[in-house]
């Protein structure tokens, strides 16, 4: 119960009086529409992205979505997340931890909650895939400093899985100041590294392979919906996948064609019960899915993924985002960002026995399980400015309406099975078999945000 307690006390005593100005931004909540026809304008005058996909397609024939998103999003010359700076009021799209302090506030009061459910381990690493601009991962080391006597003189570490040299900049900005160096040597497999503001140990990674082993907490905000899908049509001879090819109308414009005989994606990556005729299928979502339960299994810790997402109901939703508007996906690639909702029951299904899921819940649910609701009034008892009082409650309605971030983003979570395993019940001595006794022991620290944290 003093663990409980603790937890419980946490989200109110977080020494904030009067928040740092929230910049509260535009944020496109156009319905989902899907813009995955042909492309409606025309071609920038020079586009290299354009060209380099044209010419791999006039040498191997049309290209699968997947490969479309890959080259578009990641390629390292040309790819969109490698060039830009996509976020914020002059980029494509805003994140919830941009909205307002309280979202990354709460995340790290998870992080705390999943580390005590865990029995407090002497070391901690915070691991977050995709970390933006940083601030998410800036509100939660926040809280870290905030509570350090909660964390018992836990070593705590950072790590972030980061494609974007770019991002990594502004990240280790953001995080560190000026407290970071680039390796000298593009081989390394930490390519950043430095000591955070409140002086954690930080470094950047490509790939979740490179991070070290050990008790973490996985963070996924609004990672999975950019890795690349492969698109499926139900057809009367059985699946076809959706792939990219030239217009022979307009060669300088891509189309969407549906391939007449069946390719591997197709004959190995759709369900035998699927009942939908229109499949998107994230394979490399998958794969990062199944290589956090076994680290999640073998070293202890917990995975919190937070996206657009849906529960193997939805079909067509591959779509593109440019300046906080629906963009055509076709269209000047490399100058948008592309997206699709996340299948939670597809990861679910990857997971498998190996961890504990649970979700996916709404973010309004998630966040008010968490107390986001007590949380804002005690910064509104402790803000006098009312500039910045309407900012929080701005982003408040961001946040939970359901009608705006409220129920489009789904919160999902892996654990260690240990971590939702009561005490054993005590064998009958003698070789008689006797009702159970229960051990004596506290039960498991109820999971933080999909159930309700008693906060009052």
């Amino acid at each position: 119960m003093r663990t409980v307690r603790a937890l419980q006390r946490l989200s109110r005593v977080l020494v904030c009086p009067c928040p740092p100005p929230l910049f509260v931004r535009s944020w496109s909540v156009a319905q989902r529409q899907s813009f995955s026809s042909g492309s409606a304008e025309k071609p920038m005058p020079g586009n290299s992205m354009l060209g380099h996909l044209t010419s791999k397609i006039k040498a191997t024939g049309p290209i699968s979505v997947a490969e479309y998103m890959r080259e578009v999003l990641t390629n390292p010359v040309m790819g969109y997340y490698v060039q830009n700076d996509m976020l914020g009021p002059d980029g494509d799209f805003i994140t919830s931890p941009e909205i307002s302090q309280i979202f990354g506030e709460l995340l790290g009061i998870w992080c705390l909650s999943e580390w005590m459910g865990a029995g407090k381990p002497s070391r901690f690493q915070l691991v977050e895939f995709g970390p933006g601009r940083g601030s998410l991962a800036n509100d939660i080391l926040r809280v870290f400093s905030q509570l350090r006597g909660a964390l018992g003189g836990a070593a705590v570490s950072v790590h972030l899985v980061e494609v974007s040299p770019k991002l990594s900049q502004v990240q280790a900005q953001c995080l560190t100041g000026d407290q970071s160096q680039v390796s000298a040597s593009e081989d390394e497999p930490v390519y950043r590294q430095g000591t955070t503001t409140t002086g954690l140990p930080i470094s950047w990674y490509r790939n979740l392979d490179d991070v070290p082993r050990g008790f973490s907490i996985y963070l996924a905000h609004e990672f999975f919906d950019a890795l690349p899908i492969h698109k499926f049509q139900g057809t009367e001879k059985g699946w076809r996948e959706v792939m990219v090819d030239i217009d022979p109308d307009e060669p300088g414009k891509l189309r969407l064609v549906i391939v007449p005989a069946p390719t591997l994606a197709s004959t190995q990556l759709i369900q035998a019960d699927e009942k939908r005729r229109h499949v998107e299928v994230c394979p490399e979502g998958g794969v990062i899915v199944q290589l956090l339960a076994n680290r999640i299994a073998e070293d202890g810790g917990a995975a919190l993924i937070a996206d657009y997402g849906h529960d193997g109901t939805k079909t067509d939703t591959f779509r593109g985002f440019k300046g906080h508007k629906l963009h055509d996906v076709l269209a000047s690639p490399g100058s948008a960002d592309l997206t699709a909702d996340v299948d939670y029951s597809y990861l679910r299904r990857m997971a498998g026995a190996t961890v504990a899921c649970m979700g996916p819940v709404s973010q309004k649910d998630f966040l008010k399980n968490m107390g986001i609701d007590t949380r804002l009034q005690v910064l509104l008892r402790n803000c006098a400015d009312p500039s910045t009082r309407a900012q929080l409650i701005q982003g408040y309605d961001m946040l939970t309406n359901p009608l705006k971030m409220g129920e489009r983003f789904q919160f999902f979570t892996m654990l260690n099975h240990s971590r939702l395993t009561r005490p054993e019940p005590e064998q009958s001595k003698g070789g008689k078999k006797m009702a159970p006794v229960p051990k004596k022991g506290p039960a498991p620290l109820p999971v933080a945000g999909f159930s309700e944290l008693g906060l009052s």
